[in-house]
């Protein structure tokens, strides 16, 4: 056991025991012998009202560990002889029945996606009911007043009308406020987040931040918050520990831990943060050469009569998108375009892409565009887009090989003899092994994953590529890894990118401009070393209020800022 873990350990001694704590804790998957260690000799300990922040790269095992305090276990997992206490009681030794009691009453969990948490067939209000009736005993009237007082206390400004949406109605930080208040309406002891602000804007995620720290001073519930976000941790935990393959490396105050972090995979891992004051991208693209894309008034309708509207006569308008939009891209530059959920972002790409029907105009190389069906064969080869979610662009029945031999063979640009050696090429330019031609995606990490959603995209010779929120669901080293790849594509092929993002901290160190949209409207256009200038706009200003700054940090050898590359 670490020195700083054995410290941890016996200062959990004395009179009042922690909330939570966890003493020589392993955790094997597949059986003691021939399986695979996912948590070894894990010694943790959070007191009453205290929140420990939870740091660590995907693979490392901090869900493992939430699932195990929840008592969330596969059947294949085998458990060593450790302990998990809350309030001094080992949870190890309670039956599976009575977990149900203490789960919603004594521990409750808040996960990355609320979706995830809420049944879609079922009123707000009814699954907020249910959690009080059954573990506070309240009647169903009891229960529907107690939770419009507890979506009301979330800051949900009509909490009777929320209570009888149902999960689609509501936005993502609406529901990710509900499942908050589902957590706290029976005073748990404990509540563990995990990656609660990941799908969130920036400015969803600070509300449901300060949010998270309100209620946490008025019950004063303790928390362990995972995370990979280090400047998030560094804000909302005083304390945080660090883990690596299963093993807990550092664990102290958040100040010392991020200010001199002892241990070199910390040191990775605050290297790989963005910060807007370390450039990654293209130096000077073609700023004074004519727009490579420029967009005119592009309008998008939503809604529309559906087909049974239309046998009816129903009356139903569509519902205008109100996408006024007036972009230019130059070729060779990375235009950031940044807003929070709902300021018509994608929507933007969608209509670039071919995705979307639009109204307006579209300029490409000097052509002119005013409907979808306008795109040609020409223009969709030379824009190219890269979604958020890998797993849902790339087909899980086609090997890596097929994949990207598919715009190869689209648009003639190989024969068919010289196709492999030109996959092996592409995936040599993503960093990746030229033998992972014959895997499938489900047999790669979200990060190679994305590697190959890159070099499909560039496998077409795009002059231009949109990256719709390539990073937002990557942990902090990988999200590194792939903007540098990024930016070295872009160096070495001249490609111009529309880089969609809510992290202005990254978007600050790749875009030569950005771009910032809101309702819809792109309210304000700006060169990147010009972000914090005193014109900007009220809404820019508060995007970058919103932003959790990096954590102070003593500058790492380079050595360690190497390991955090492609």
């Amino acid at each position: 056991m670490s020195e700083t873990n054995n410290q941890t350990a016996a200062g959990s001694a004395g009179t009042t025991p922690p909330i939570l704590e966890v003493r020589d804790y392993s955790l094997t998957y597949g059986g003691p012998e021939q399986g695979v260690k996912v948590l070894d000799d894990i010694n943790l300990t959070i007191r009453r009202g205290e929140t420990l922040g939870l740091v660590g790269e995907s693979g490392s095992g901090k869900s493992s560990l939430a699932w195990a305090i929840m008592r969330y276990l596969p059947a294949l997992a085998t458990e060593s002889d450790g302990a998990i206490l809350l309030s001094g009681e080992n949870l190890r030794s309670k039956s599976q029945y009575q977990m149900l009691d203490i789960r919603g009453r004594r521990i409750a969990m808040v996960f990355q996606d609320p979706s995830m948490s809420l049944n879609p067939t079922l009123r707000l209000g009814e699954q907020l009911s249910e959690v009080l009736i059954r573990h506070r005993g309240l009647s169903l009237q009891q229960a529907w007043k107690e939770g419009e007082a507890a979506l009301a206390r979330t800051g949900i400004t009509r909490p009777a009308e929320m209570m009888k949406r149902y999960p689609h109605e509501a936005s993502g930080g609406e529901k990710q406020r509900v499942v908050i208040a589902t957590a706290l309406a029976c005073s748990p002891e404990l509540i563990i987040f995990d990656e609660p602000t990941t799908a969130l804007d920036v400015i969803t995620a600070r509300q449901i931040l300060q949010l998270f720290e309100t209620l946490r001073e008025e019950t004063d519930v303790s928390a362990l918050y995972i995370s990979h976000d280090l400047g998030l941790v560094s804000r909302i935990a005083p304390r945080v520990a660090v883990i690596h393959r299963g093993v807990i490396v550092e664990q102290g105050q958040c100040a010392e831990v991020f200010r001199d972090p002892r241990e070199a995979y910390t040191r990775r891992l605050l290297a790989a943060l963005p910060r807007p004051d370390r450039w990654l991208g293209v130096d000077q693209p073609a700023t004074g050469a004519a727009p490579l894309l420029e967009t005119q008034a592009l309008n998008v309708r939503y809604g529309g009569p559906s087909l049974l509207d239309r046998i009816t006569g129903s009356a139903k308008q569509a519902v205008d998108g109100a996408i006024d939009v007036a972009l230019g891209v130059r070729p060779g530059e990375l235009l950031g375009v940044v807003g929070e959920s709902g300021s018509g972002k994608s929507t933007v790409a969608k209509v670039l892409s071919g995705l979307q029907d639009f109204r307006g105009t579209v300029r490409f190389d000097g052509r002119g565009f005013v409907r979808r069906r306008d795109f040609d064969r020409r223009y969709r080869r030379a824009v190219q887009v890269i979604f958020q979610h890998p797993d849902s662009s790339l087909n899980p029945r086609q090997t890596i090989g097929q994949i990207l031999s598919r715009p190869l063979k689209l648009y003639g640009l190989v024969p068919a003899a010289q196709r492999p050696a030109k996959v092996a090429e592409l995936l040599e330019k993503v960093l990746l092994p030229a033998d992972y031609a014959r895997r499938y995606p489900h047999q790669l990490s979200g990060g190679e994953k994305q590697r190959v959603a890159i070099a499909r995209a560039f496998a077409a010779q795009p002059r231009l590529v949109i990256c719709d929120e390539i990073t937002s669901s990557l942990d902090v080293s990988v999200q590194a890894s792939i903007a540098r790849l990024m930016v070295g594509l872009q160096a070495e092929t001249g490609t111009a990118c529309i880089f969609i993002t809510h992290d202005l901290n990254l978007v600050r160190q790749l875009a030569h401009r950005i771009a910032v949209m809101q309702h819809g409207r792109l309210v304000d256009l700006f060169d990147t070393p010009d972000a914090e200038a005193p014109e900007r706009h009220p809404y820019t200003r508060a995007l970058l209020e919103a932003v959790t700054p990096p954590p102070v940090v003593a500058e790492a050898p380079v050595d360690d800022l190497e390991g955090t590359g492609p």
